[in-house]
């Protein structure tokens, strides 16, 4: 089986929910946000990084979060948002969402892509990484027109995705075993 640096980053690249409390230093943020702007894309590179490293702010924006799943009707949110102990950031010290422009066609693979470029980069240069989707429902409750300003999201850009980054808890991470039969091969 061939492997190199790249495959190796792919397979150990987990989801980690546990971050110590140091930021993350200005030059691995700048590598990781460098990453993202190399993404594949179909849409003229049309998206937009906002990075949030203030306690405060991430700690309103999880909150924002929580009042927004409470909006919408869906099953298994109601739970977590209720849920006093839960933070949909995990403790990590660095957010960035990545928001996409809005077209006529939909732009939000460039923003996944984007996204995936984030957290490999992390990845690959030990910093912990998750991708959080929960925290996109702070946009979807009252305060959402008011976050976007204070965030500087664009003006006809929408909030897609976004990645938490910081430094693991722990050293080591659970592999779990991939599914079988995941692959149809039409030679």
């Amino acid at each position: 089986m061939i492997i190199n640096e790249t495959l190796r980053t792919l397979k150990q690249r987990r989801s980690i929910r546990s971050f110590r409390d140091e930021q993350i230093k200005e030059e691995e943020l700048q590598a990781v946000l460098e990453a993202g702007l190399y993404a594949p894309n179909a849409g003229d590179q049309a998206w937009h990084f906002t990075v949030i490293q203030n306690k405060e702010l991430l700690d309103r924006l999880n909150l924002a979060a929580k009042e927004g799943a409470k909006q919408l009707d869906i099953e298994g949110l109601e739970e977590m948002a209720n849920n006093e102990q839960y933070n949909c950031l995990y403790g990590a010290p660095t957010l960035i969402i990545v928001s996409g422009k809005q077209a006529p066609i939909p732009l939000e693979a460039d923003c996944a892509a984007a996204t995936q470029n984030l957290l490999l980069a992390a990845e690959s240069i030990g910093l912990g990484s998750c991708w959080i989707y929960f925290v996109i429902f702070a946009f979807y409750s009252p305060l959402g027109p008011e976050l976007s300003k204070e965030l500087k999201i664009p003006e006809g850009y929408k909030p897609y995705y976004s990645a938490v980054l910081g430094y693991k808890q722990d050293s080591v991470v659970n592999v779990p075993v991939r599914k079988p039969n995941l692959i149809t091969y039409i030679r």
